[in-house]
């Protein structure tokens, strides 16, 4: 099956299916779709708290069984890998980890903040024209420029 399908698909055919998603959605049910909303959602369904929207959950639980299921159970002789191997490539283990869980718990910190996910502001957001999404999007579009100039820097440009 994999012969058919490429490593990545191409933003060409990604972006505007993606699009048409996104508007689809709104059009239907006048909902933003956006990855932290759909965890916030299942947490309030695990919490039992009222008022969940259920096709919130399908959807967290999708992400995760989809992942699952490309990559193990489609492709013959995937392997788990953590996703840092250049980070592996030039830092010891001992600080890959403490990086990564200071980088995912600012993540979190961020979209608790920010009242999304970088997802939800940068295509629901920035398609309702909202001013805090074009805020928030500039905001983590510039940090992430700025993140890689500094790692280029402190690496050498091995990262």
């Amino acid at each position: 099956m994999f012969d058919l399908l490429p490593d990545r698909l191409a933003w060409y055919v990604g972006g505007p299916i993606l699009g048409l998603l996104i508007v689809g959605l709104f059009a239907i049910a006048n909902q933003p779709l956006g990855a932290s909303g759909a965890y916030v959602q299942t947490s309030g369904l695990i919490r039992r708290m009222p008022n969940v929207v259920t096709w919130r959950v399908w959807y967290f639980v999708g992400m995760f069984v989809g992942g699952v299921l490309v990559t193990q159970v489609l492709r013959e002789g995937a392997e788990i890998r953590s996703g840092y191997d250049a980070l592996r490539d030039v830092f010891p283990l001992w600080a890959v980890v403490p990086l990564v869980f200071g980088g995912a718990t600012l993540l979190g910190y961020g979209a608790a903040v920010a009242g999304g996910c970088t997802s939800g502001h940068g295509m629901c957001g920035t398609a309702q024209r909202s001013p805090a999404s074009l805020t928030v999007t500039a905001t983590f579009m510039a940090t992430a420029v700025l993140t890689t100039l500094a790692l280029r820097i402190v690496t050498g440009g091995d990262l």
